[in-house]
């Protein structure tokens, strides 16, 4: 980012945080426009993280001194990590963006317990009530099991997705912890590598040909892959490498925010008022840990280290 100082004043890392955050909520738009026109979640993920996973190879590959001797927490990176997006980018291309945003927002739970079991983490008190709000609040999102009304819970596979992904996220940052000997850009890049290629196995898998699209379809799907998606995630390393990590977490719940906000106002979607108070007690455990988590060296190219 040579257009950004390299020591910038609070306020505008705080700025460059909230431009990702607004990214990152608003990604859901290009990806149910690549839907409708006929494009399958992994097909999009292939060319959007694998086309820039190609060309990070060389630097992965240039930098295999620094990393070598992580090279086994790299791999799990490769493929934690792009789990994590491609899972991400499915759930929101097929499922309600409302729904999937709250359900992915779970990390929390995944957070402190990856912590706690992996890193030996001790844990305070007001961190374990994040995890219970946070499962609470799933309960509620889900329509409240045991309430008599089966008919909201409806348990789907697009929800699951959304919580794999989650806890694809929150495992990568205890990854990413761990492997403190890896350079950060092999950490970001090593995850749309493993984006790309889990996307290609889910392509092949489905047997699916290409569709018959015209040539700016392809053109906008390279556009938001080196454009939307890597200027996303290059402003977040900005952000969050300049401020303090709960201030960063505390901000980059406005994606959370953006992504709602815009799903009602413009997706036409809608939650139920048991639903909006599940999603305000993730939304509130998600600030917590926030403010009390042990901050990752560095994400999974995704939201914030509000999770870890």
């Amino acid at each position: 980012m040579t257009l950004l100082p390299a020591h910038p004043s609070d306020r505008v890392a705080t700025g460059v945080l909230l431009f990702s955050a607004s990214l990152w909520g608003l990604s859901w738009m290009p990806l149910k426009g690549f839907i409708a026109q006929g494009l399958s979640g992994p097909l999009v993920a292939l060319i959007t993280y694998g086309s820039v996973g190609l060309l990070a190879v060389a630097l992965l590959w240039r930098d295999r001194a620094t990393w070598r001797a992580q090279w086994a927490l790299v791999l799990a990176l490769t493929f934690v990590g792009g789990w994590a997006n491609t899972s991400f980018v499915n759930a929101l291309m097929l499922g309600d963006v409302v729904r999937v945003m709250f359900l992915f927002y779970l990390s929390p739970v995944w957070s402190v317990l990856g912590g706690w079991l992996f890193l030996k983490e001790r844990i305070p008190p007001t961190r374990w009530l994040a995890v219970v709000a946070a499962i609470v609040g799933l309960w509620m999102v889900l329509g409240g099991p045991g309430l008599g009304d089966s008919t909201a819970l409806a348990f789907t596979w697009v929800d699951a997705l959304s919580l794999s992904a989650g806890f694809a996220f929150a495992a990568n940052n205890v990854i990413a912890r761990a492997a403190h000997r890896v350079p950060l850009r092999t950490k970001t890049f090593c995850v749309f590598i493993g984006c790309g290629l889990l996307s290609a196995l889910a392509t092949g898998a489905g047997g699916q040909g290409l569709p018959t699209v015209g040539p700016l379809v392809w053109l906008a799907l390279l556009a938001y892959g080196f454009g939307w998606m890597l200027l996303a995630t290059v402003t977040w390393q900005y952000g969050v490498s300049h401020l303090e990590s709960s201030r960063a977490g505390v901000i980059l719940l406005a994606e959370l925010v953006v992504s709602v906000g815009t799903a009602i106002a413009f997706g036409g979607e809608s939650l139920t008022p048991l639903g909006w108070a599940g999603g305000a007690l993730i939304a509130t455990a998600a600030g917590v840990e926030a403010l009390g988590g042990t901050p990752a060296d560095t994400p999974a190219t995704r939201t914030a280290d509000t999770t870890a």
